[in-house]
């Protein structure tokens, strides 16, 4: 019959490998959002599976799936929406544990994961076969027109580390300002008396709710902001760039008699970039300088000294997100949630007392 795909030309994922000139089991990793391949080689997988129609099709035999899931429809696959930008991929260690949570949680309900990465689609979802899908969790910042699409569509949706006042949904995030708030406090209770927080607030809602926790901290012990608003910019997007920025910025407080006695930032990837830049600039972490970061990657324990920052759970991050998708799409008329993940503080040996070097009149005041 015309308009329906004749199952004896059913694109497979040996096509997709045979096109793109890898294994069909590096295709299987790629368009169900394992680790295993770079993201050049997932994009190109992803790229290829489209142009041959494969999300358009039926794909129950070619995702991961048990007895154990429910039938609901002809509906298994939920899609992760992650997009693509520099600093938001699956090959990054907050991001990507957070999308292996997901895997995880969706594997174990006997489902499949489609991973999208696209970073500028205006209707990435026609790609996919919408009666196919279960629903779709968004990963760190999508844009809204991305949302308004999907809603359109009909399908639930779940966000991590993000939501859309224009696109009301369920979210999880870390309780970012309660847990940098502590964090504050804990320097504050070293007696550090000047301190410097390092992150654009704008660039993600996390990272705004750990600035106006430090602010509060800082607010509650009278303790007056003395922020550099260069600081709390955008200081580029490579480490080189940050590095660069920051070195700029620290000397010109060093020679203004301005120089903090630490540095809050907001992950962990801004705080070794300040901890490389001290180290080149001849000031000791933390003898001369305290620095903190926030999610707890790995190099944050691997670096030296190694960073005291705050640990986030970013599997289950994951995994509750499917926990919330699950449940909205069993109940959709019910009251949407918020799931805040408790962080929990990591001392390590980037932090201590304030030194000498700097500022008396701080440790007096």
């Amino acid at each position: 019959m015309k308009g329906v795909m004749d199952m004896a030309k059913k694109v497979t994922m040996q096509q997709i490998a045979e096109q793109a000139g890898v294994s069909k089991y590096a295709v299987s990793k790629a368009l169900s959002g394992q680790a295993g391949v770079s993201e050049e080689t997932r994009e190109r997988i992803v790229k290829i599976a489209t142009q041959l129609g494969y999300f358009l099709q039926d794909n129950r035999g070619n995702v991961r799936k048990s007895g154990t899931a429910k039938e609901k429809g002809k509906a298994n696959t939920i899609v992760v929406l992650l997009p693509n930008v520099r600093m938001q991929n699956r090959a990054s260690s907050f991001w990507g544990r957070i999308v292996d949570g997901i895997s995880t949680a969706v594997t174990e309900r006997g489902y499949g994961t489609i991973l999208v990465t696209e970073h500028s689609p205006e209707n990435f979802l026609q790609v996919l076969n919408p009666s196919g899908v279960l629903g779709v969790i968004g990963v760190g910042l999508v844009a809204t027109s991305l949302l308004l699409e999907i809603r359109n569509m009909g399908l639930p949706f779940v966000l991590i580390d993000h939501e859309d006042e224009s696109v009301p949904s369920d979210t999880v995030f870390v309780n970012n300002f309660d847990i940098s708030r502590q964090l504050t406090h804990f320097l504050l209770g070293q007696g550090h008396r000047h301190l410097q927080f390092v992150g654009d607030p704008c660039f993600a809602q996390s990272f705004r709710h750990r600035w106006l926790g430090f602010r509060t901290a800082l607010e509650e012990r009278d303790i007056p902001l003395r922020q550099s608003n260069e600081l709390v910019g955008t200081l580029g997007v490579t480490r080189d760039e940050h590095i660069a920025g920051l070195t700029r910025i620290v000397s010109q407080l060093m020679r203004g008699g301005d120089m903090p006695t630490a540095f809050v930032c907001a992950n962990d990837s801004l705080a070794i970039s300040v901890v490389t830049m001290l180290r080149e600039m001849d000031i000791d972490v933390p003898v001369d300088v305290s620095v903190t970061g926030f999610d707890d990657i790995d190099d944050a324990s691997e670096i030296r000294p190694a960073l005291t920052t705050v640990y986030v759970d970013k599997k289950q991050m994951g995994a509750r997100a499917v926990d919330l998708l699950m449940r909205r799409i069993d109940h959709p008329d019910a009251p949407r949630e918020k799931l805040h993940i408790c962080g929990e503080i990591v001392l390590r040996d980037s932090t201590a007392a304030p030194a000498e070097r700097w500022h008396q009149a701080d440790r007096e005041a």
